[in-house]
């Protein structure tokens, strides 16, 4: 197969396009849920320092408990996975919030 017929793969980002969402996700219109934010932290964090590992915040800290766990479920996954996955979220975010 040549290489210009193989097709790329949609999944597959760089480095910068993960940057440049990071960027846009601050600028959204509106305040997405909480539970959008919840998943974007997880996988931001799953991306820049992969597997999770601090302790889990204690039962009081609910904001910090939250964000961990968030992060805790994005366990096992690349960080290019993560990366990916990011970037689509973050596309998600901007079709239905606007910048």
């Amino acid at each position: 197969m040549w290489l210009s017929q193989v097709q790329p793969n949609p999944l597959c980002h760089s480095t910068a396009d993960f940057d440049k969402a990071t960027k846009e996700v601050r600028k959204l219109k509106a305040r997405p849920s909480d539970e959008e934010l919840k998943a974007l932290y997880g996988l931001y964090k799953q991306a820049i320092i992969g597997d999770v590992n601090i302790a889990c915040p204690a039962m009081l800290d609910l904001k910090g408990k939250a964000k961990w766990e968030a992060w805790s479920l994005q366990k096992g996954l690349s960080k290019d996975d993560a990366m990916s996955a990011y970037i689509s979220k973050a596309n998600e975010l901007i079709e239905k919030y606007g910048v």
